[in-house]
């Protein structure tokens, strides 16, 4: 049975966090979503493995699944049925890196797919087509009827986010100088459930169990997890580093 969406009828939780009276939201709250992404050049690239991942995540307890494109996300809806993160990764404007659903299109092509929640970058990299975050954002929200989740970089991107009307903002871009490669931005987390009343979704090097813990005690509605379960190149490499042997050059 696919997911079904809900209404987006405001109320207050017990503790005091705006949210939408909405079934998808309800779905994910204190459960692990599973990032099943992949570039061109991974061994696991293509629709087939990441709707494999997906049925392992659903299969270990996960409550939503983020991904990226129309075509993983159609087949990973059907395959699965739990809530979906929508995104669609796009070359900057100005070439340097990628940027997340930068346009109305991309959300249009992503809410036809399946998706239930669309994830856009919040940030001020240059976007093709020049709309701002804030215009997508109350975009999506008027045109598609689906969540919109804003991919902060710092606290003040998740208070423009909500006061555009985001339901959801998320630490996924939040990797300051000097943060580990297995270390998440704990303290923007807790600074966002601090301030935003809307929910906040840690995302972003999630590998220990103990800082999941500390994630969903610092408020967090969700938990995005990825590369500790989707790259399983990098889980050999945490091991491979810890041997005798350390890592083959």
């Amino acid at each position: 049975m696919l997911f079904v969406r809900g209404s987006h009828t405001g109320r207050d939780d017990e503790k005091g966090i705006r949210i939408v009276n909405n079934t998808v939201l309800e779905a994910i709250r204190g459960g692990i979503i599973i990032s099943c992404q992949a570039r061109p050049e991974d061994p696991t690239y293509g629709t087939d493995i990441m709707t494999a991942f997906a049925l392992a995540a659903k299969q270990g307890g996960a409550v939503g699944i983020r991904c990226d494109g129309p075509e993983d996300i159609t087949a990973i809806k059907e395959a699965t049925g739990l809530p979906i993160i929508g995104i669609w990764k796009r070359p900057c404007s100005d070439g340097l890196g990628h940027i997340i659903t930068p346009t109305l299109e991309d959300a249009h092509a992503l809410a036809e797919a399946g998706a239930d929640i669309i994830a856009i970058d919040v940030t001020d990299r240059p976007r093709p087509g020049g709309v701002d975050a804030v215009t997508l954002i109350e975009r999506i929200r008027d045109e598609l009827g689906v969540l919109v989740m804003g991919d902060c970089h710092d606290l003040p991107q998740a208070v423009r986010a909500q006061e555009a009307k985001a339901d959801i903002v998320a630490t996924t871009l939040a990797f300051p100088p000097g943060l580990g490669p297995y270390e998440p931005n704990l303290p923007l987390l807790r600074q966002m459930c601090d301030t935003v009343s809307i929910p906040v979704i840690g995302e972003g090097q999630y590998w220990d169990l103990e800082d999941v813990r500390r994630a969903f005690q610092a408020g967090s509605w969700a938990l995005v997890v990825g590369s500790a379960v989707t790259r399983p190149w990098l889980i050999a490499q945490r091991l491979v580093e810890a041997s005798p042997r350390g890592r083959p050059t």
